[in-house]
């Protein structure tokens, strides 16, 4: 399962300069992602979406802005989950975003909680409460600082004359506890900047698990940033209290605007010390869950859909992924 992927940017694979920071690969994006004709981002979508699909993937749950992936996505044996995202602090009319939604499997989801305005985002978070969203959540230093009035963020936005009335949540976490209805359920990606009181507020509102979507290539892409969340969530999901029950850590690959490879394989690979069987667990049944389709896909029972992907160079003695380990699907 990739729990977090954006297929429709596969064409900026290499197009953007590595180790730069947040905001910089924010603006280069902006930059470049004119310079491409239809036929290379539709070629580049459907080889992302073979390549997946040879690696074991079944499922992803996909972020749009448009229609490009579409039509590798009807004819692809993936199942995606499509959340049509939702930002822009100059304009953020949902008219374009709404008109995605004809698509199957296709839902509303905020960006982050750094990039909508207040009421918008406060209607997606409340709207189709049976589907999941999607928040770009903590992904860098910046997002913290720019409710303290600081940071790269902070100077962008200022230089540009982008205005924000959501910064009296105080925080990220904050802004997300006090928006997003209890019940609903939730994939926070990246999660690079996350504390013990950010897990803690989060887990302490909602009542169904909450999915914590690592994608730490992404980050060493952008930022040179590794994630150290990982052992805060992994204690945490251990603590026996009912809020930390919720945590459900999955994996998901960003973009390859953001990455060398949508590899699920190659994101495990990143966690040296965790035992194979743990990782397993965030690649496969947990991302279901997330996606809300655990009853048909993420683990070998009878009536779901799953495949069977071999992985070598597998260190037996102590169960663990090495360097030169590798997945290539069976069924």
């Amino acid at each position: 399962m990739n729990a977090h992927s954006h297929i429709e940017l596969s064409y900026l694979r290499g197009a953007i300069a590595e180790g730069e920071g947040f905001a910089a690969f924010a603006e280069s994006i902006g930059r470049v992602r004119g310079n491409f004709s239809e036929e290379e981002r539709l070629a580049a979508i459907a080889e992302a979406d073979r390549t997946m699909w040879q690696e074991g993937v079944d499922a992803v749950g996909d972020i749009v802005n448009g229609t490009t992936s579409f039509s590798a996505k009807a004819a692809s044996p993936i199942y995606y989950h499509n959340f049509v995202e939702v930002f822009g602090l100059r304009e953020c009319n949902l008219d374009r975003q709404r008109e995605i939604l004809k698509y199957p499997n296709s839902s509303l989801t905020p960006h982050s909680t750094y990039s909508v305005p207040d009421a918008p985002f406060r209607e997606v978070c409340n709207r189709d409460a049976h589907l999941p969203l999607s928040i770009h959540f903590m992904e860098s230093p910046d997002e913290l600082m720019l409710y303290r009035g600081k940071g790269s963020l902070h100077e962008w936005y200022k230089r540009v004359g982008f205005s924000c009335d959501f910064l009296h949540y105080g925080s990220p976490a904050e802004r997300i506890v006090n928006c997003v209805p209890k019940d609903r359920s939730v994939l926070l990606v990246h999660n690079c900047e996350i504390g013990a009181s950010d897990i803690e507020t989060i887990t302490s509102h909602f009542t169904v698990p909450v999915s914590w979507v690592l994608s730490p290539r992404s980050n060493s892409y952008i930022s040179r940033i590794e994630p150290q969340s990982v052992e805060l969530l992994r204690t945490a999901a251990s603590n026996n209290t009912a809020s930390h029950n919720n945590i459900n850590i999955c994996i998901g690959t960003d973009s390859l605007a953001s990455n060398w490879s949508l590899s699920i394989m190659e994101e495990l690979k990143m966690f040296h010390n965790i035992p194979l069987a743990e990782l397993l667990q965030w690649a496969t049944i947990n991302g279901a869950k997330a996606l809300g389709i655990a009853d048909k896909y993420g683990s070998i029972e009878v009536g779901k859909r799953s495949g069977i992907v071999n992985i070598t160079e597998v260190d037996l003695e102590e169960f663990r992924l090495t360097d030169k380990s590798s997945a290539r699907r069976v069924v």
